[in-house]
């Protein structure tokens, strides 16, 4: 039998977030921002998940210039009491969520030894119980409406060992496992769970340790291509992964680290 199929027949390839409600987690600048912004540009409505709710000001604008819409919400995901507002109200403003981006997180640097429990306990609460508690109030909501799409922002230093970030990367790679759980366990109500895993990225937050020629020159060894990484290369893969184009990728980490961990 003489298979007929043209490409007129096959299903168009669908990157566009048209239409689509967008929560994403540490808003206010770096990452956090550049998504929120990469996702208004691909159609999609934004909920900007804020510590600080006034800090979210500018970026709204930017995206209402845009002709999309957008959501500040009080949002520090360290108090459980926030999580629940915050997507009660996205979810009464716009009535649904298609689409989280969990950004929020922290990394400050020390050597093991060093360690804190106080700095121990912070960087968990941020990057793990926050990112998990979000998941749930979200995940909710999600499979209720048996849809929906998850995006983690895990780490290359979830994959490779780094010195003076033994709390960070041991974070980043619960995130990356946190990931394959929740897929495994909502894929049947059709919510799509992944994460992306960037490495170095440039953003003002990382400007001071670009700036030391010593760092940035044992870095660019580590990395085959031999560049650090923009916003726009990390933007490019949240968006794909929320969009319909990925709709069968469930439980994976997509690595952006230039080659670093194929080391």
């Amino acid at each position: 039998m003489v298979d007929r199929t043209t490409s007129a027949d096959l299903p168009a390839v669908r990157f566009a977030l048209t239409d689509q409600v967008a929560l994403v987690t540490g808003a206010a600048r770096g990452l956090g921002n550049a998504i929120a912004l990469a996702l208004a540009q691909a159609g999609a409505d934004v909920v900007l998940g804020l510590r600080d709710l006034a800090s979210g000001a500018a970026l709204a604008a930017q995206i209402r210039a845009l002709g999309r819409k957008a959501l500040p919400v009080q949002m520090d995901i360290t108090q459980r009491a926030q999580i629940a507002e915050a997507v009660a109200e996205a979810i009464r403003h716009f009535g649904r969520i298609d689409i989280l981006v969990n950004n929020a997180g922290i990394g400050p640097p020390a050597p093991a030894i060093h360690v804190t429990e106080a700095d121990f306990d912070h960087t968990l609460n941020v990057n793990l119980k926050g990112t998990f508690f979000v998941s749930q109030e979200v995940g909710r909501h999600m499979i209720q409406n048996r849809s929906g799409k998850i995006v983690m922002l895990s780490s290359q230093a979830g994959f490779v060992g780094l010195p003076t970030e033994s709390v960070y990367c041991m974070t980043k790679a619960a995130i990356a496992h946190l990931t394959k759980c929740l897929a495994v366990e909502w894929g049947p109500h059709q919510v799509n769970v992944n994460a992306v895993a960037p490495t170095f990225i440039r953003t003002p937050g990382t400007v001071k340790w670009l700036e030391n020629e010593a760092f940035r020159t044992d870095l660019l060894s580590k990395i085959p291509l031999g560049r650090v990484g923009d916003p726009v290369d990390v933007c490019g893969a949240v968006v794909f992964l929320a969009s319909p184009a990925a709709s069968l990728i469930n439980g994976a980490t997509l690595l952006i680290d230039g080659g670093f961990s194929a080391h």
